[in-house]
């Protein structure tokens, strides 16, 4: 067999190729796996992924969009729905065992239990106390205040601490949301109201108490691939628009006592909620 000078340069090449593709530095070159190589020049399939993640709750609030914090307490910058210019002087709600939802219907429940108080920014995020699965998501839930079988007078000595207990003749266990202002009445006097909410109400007849919490459920995909960081957002308008129309001249105090404003603020309570921005380390 005759071997040309061309044969022998392919095979040079070709040899020489093999040679530089075998000596290329190897490992794990996805910049998103636990153990990336910024020296691997070519992936070996020994990349490994995190299987779980810290998920932390960050809270903020607006009015229609207006950013609403402790520095703009008690002034009166806003305007319900019916009329009444209000300020806002306390914001205090309880969320409990949250909820991330899965495509195929199924969820992951993590049990527990949050104060959000808008004058303690420690309390404006909530790190969840279990890691979760990575997986991509498609909502996020809670409950806003106790289940009925978890809201036990006297259960939670950080809220008892809180002032955040019934009274028992109002059927016990706790509040589940303390919202208080100023607003300027028909006369055109400032009057301090008090939106109070809690979790177990009279009914009208005076014979029997309900449970009065409400199960959000906030649809939002989410790819969670590491540590994550989900904002709740809270618009305060909601309270006082949807869907009751709430009038603050003729319920502004003594409403925790009255059976059909309790179901009114628990009936608005699913469309103040929404989620903000998510975000993944």
């Amino acid at each position: 067999m005759k071997t040309t000078f061309k044969t022998i340069l392919f095979a040079s090449t070709i040899g020489l190729m093999a040679l530089s593709t075998s000596c290329k530095k190897k490992g794990c070159t996805d910049e998103t796996a636990e153990n990336y190589s910024s020296e691997a020049e070519k992936d070996d399939g020994s990349c490994t992924y995190p299987t779980e993640g810290t998920v932390t709750l960050t809270f903020s609030h607006n009015v229609d969009g207006s950013v609403l914090t402790a520095d703009v307490f008690d002034q009166l910058n806003y305007t319900t729905p019916e009329g009444n210019t209000y300020s806002v002087t306390k914001l205090q709600y309880l969320i409990t065992d949250v909820r991330l939802y899965k495509a195929s219907g199924d969820s992951i429940m993590i049990e527990g239990y949050h104060l959000v108080d808008l004058t303690d920014t420690s309390t404006l995020t909530y790190v969840l106390p279990e890691v979760v699965g990575l997986n991509p998501y498609t909502g996020i839930g809670f409950n806003y205040g106790f289940i009925d079988s978890k809201n036990i007078s006297g259960e939670y000595a950080d809220l008892n601490s809180a002032s955040w207990s019934s009274p028992e003749m109002l059927g016990g266990g706790y509040h589940q949301l303390k919202f208080e202002g100023r607003y300027i009445n028909d006369a055109t006097d400032t009057i301090n109201f008090q939106y109070h909410n809690i979790t177990r109400t009279e009914n009208p007849d005076n014979s029997t108490f309900v449970a009065n919490d409400a199960n959000i459920h906030l649809n939002k995909s989410m790819d969670l691939t590491g540590n994550a960081n989900i904002e709740i957002k809270m618009n305060m308008q909601e309270w006082f628009r949807n869907p009751n129309t709430w009038d603050l001249d003729s319920l502004y105090t003594m409403l925790m006592p009255n059976y059909a404003a309790q179901i009114m603020m628990t009936e608005n309570s699913y469309s103040v909620f929404s989620v903000g921005a998510v975000t993944v380390e």
